[in-house]
C-alpha cells in the first residue's frame, strides 16, 4: 500500500523546499503541496532529502566493467552507475598510442545510446597530450605530442561524441588542439601538467578553465613560483574537480577551495577504476594489477596511487561530514557538471527518479 511521506526536504534550484512525498514500492512516485490530505497512511518525513540522482564526469569504471573492457563491457557500467544513484557519466579513456585509442572510440561510439542505465553523455579523454613529468600511472610509452590532425583522427572515430579532454597547456604546439576542442564544443580541462602559474594564466586567455582532479598529477604551490595549483587556488575562473574521498585531497585543501572559490566552481567526481565495488580479485585497470590500500587504488609494481575507489554518493557523503551544507554537496555533485556540460533540467528529475537520503546522504529508499 501506498504511503504519504510528510515534509520531506526536496531539492529545487539548489535549496531544499518542504513536501509530501507519495511513496509505493520503495520509490517515490509523486510529490505533493504539504497541505493535501490524502487518505493513505504516513510517517514523517522531515529528516529525509529528495535529491536527482548524480552525474559523474570523470569515471573509468565501476563494479568490474568499464570502457577499457569493451562497447559490452560499457554498457554493465551504465546499469551498475544507475543502481548507485548516477543519472549520467563520461566514460574516461586513459591515455594510448593514437591507433589504439583511435580503434577503441570506434568500438565505444557505436553503443552510446543504446545503455540502460546512466546516460553516456561523450567520452573524457585523459590524454594522451600530457606531460610525461606528471603521468601519474599513465603508461610514458602511451603519451604523445599534441598532434591537431591525431586529435580529429579521434573525434571521428569517436563519431563527435567527446565531452572533454585533459592535456597540459604548457606543451609545444598545444594551441591548434585547444582552437579544435573550442570550436566542437568539447570541454578543455587542464591536467597531468607541469605548468607553471604563467603557463596557466596563459591556457585560461586560450579557453582551459577546467582543472582535472585538482592537486593530483599537477605542479604543486611554491612559495615563489606558485605553479599549477597556486592558478588554481589564486584565480576565481578556473573551476576543478574534486576527489573527495579524503586521500587525493586533504578535507581541509578541499575547504579551502570552498572558501576561495564560488559555489559553482567545484565538481564532484570520483575517478573509480573499474574494479571499483567489485567483490572478488584479481584486480586489474588500464592492464596493470591494482590493489586497494586504505579506500584508494594503487598499482602493484610500485605503489603509486592509480585512482580512487569511491562512488559518487560516498562524495556527497563525505563533503557532507568535512562541512558542506547538504544542499552545496548535491550542487556539486549534480548542479555544477551540468552547468559545465551545458546539460539542461538535469536537477528536475521525475519523482520516481529521485534519491532519497538522510541529512547524512546515506540512501534511505533504493
Amino acid at each position: 500500500m501506498n504511503e504519504i511521506l510528510t515534509h520531506v526536504n526536496v531539492y529545487q534550484d539548489g535549496k531544499f523546499v518542504s513536501q509530501h512525498a507519495e511513496v509505493e514500492n520503495g520509490k517515490i512516485i509523486r510529490f505533493w503541496p504539504t497541505n493535501h490530505t490524502a487518505d493513505l497512511p504516513r510517517k514523517d518525513g522531515k529528516n529525509y532529502f529528495a535529491i536527482p540522482p548524480l552525474i559523474d564526469l570523470h569515471i573509468h569504471g565501476m563494479g568490474g566493467f568499464g570502457p577499457e573492457e569493451g562497447a559490452e563491457s560499457l554498457l554493465n557500467m551504465s546499469r551498475v552507475l544507475k543502481a548507485q544513484g548516477v543519472q549520467a557519466f563520461c566514460p574516461t579513456l586513459y591515455a594510448a598510442a593514437p591507433d589504439v585509442l583511435e580503434k577503441r572510440l570506434t568500438e565505444l561510439a557505436a553503443v552510446i545510446g543504446q545503455e540502460t542505465g546512466a546516460k553516456i553523455l561523450g567520452f573524457h579523454l585523459e590524454g594522451p597530450f600530457i606531460s610525461p613529468e606528471k603521468k601519474g600511472v599513465m603508461k610514458p610509452q602511451d603519451i604523445c605530442a599534441p598532434d591537431v590532425e591525431i586529435l580529429k583522427r579521434f573525434y571521428r572515430a569517436a563519431q563527435g561524441k567527446i565531452a572533454s579532454i585533459t592535456l597540459a597547456p604548457e606543451l609545444p604546439h598545444i594551441k591548434p588542439l585547444l582552437d579544435f576542442c573550442l570550436e566542437k564544443h568539447i570541454l578543455l580541462q587542464a591536467g597531468h601538467t607541469n605548468a607553471t602559474y604563467d603557463e596557466m594564466e596563459q591556457a585560461r586567455a586560450w579557453g582551459i578553465s577546467h582543472i582535472t582532479h585538482v592537486g593530483n598529477a599537477m605542479r604543486g604551490l611554491h612559495h615563489r613560483e606558485l605553479g599549477a595549483l597556486g592558478a588554481v587556488l589564486a584565480d576565481e575562473n578556473f573551476s576543478c574537480e574534486i576527489i573527495a574521498d579524503g586521500f587525493h585531497l586533504a578535507p581541509e585543501l578541499v575547504l579551502l577551495l570552498r572558501r576561495l572559490k564560488s559555489a559553482e566552481k567545484l565538481v564532484l567526481v570520483t575517478d573509480a577504476l573499474l574494479p571499483t565495488c567489485q567483490e572478488k580479485g584479481p584486480f586489474y585497470a588500464n592492464g596493470e594489477e591494482i590493489f586497494s590500500e586504505g579506500g584508494v587504488w594503487k598499482r602493484k609494481a610500485d605503489n603509486t596511487i592509480a585512482g580512487s575507489a569511491l562512488t559518487m554518493l560516498q562524495g556527497v557523503q563525505n563533503l557532507v561530514a568535512w562541512g558542506f551544507l547538504l544542499e552545496e554537496a548535491v550542487a556539486c555533485a549534480v548542479d555544477n557538471p551540468a552547468r559545465l556540460l551545458g546539460l539542461k533540467n538535469a536537477a528536475q528529475i521525475s519523482p520516481e527518479k529521485m534519491l532519497l537520503i538522510d541529512k547524512h546522504a546515506k540512501r534511505v529508499l533504493v
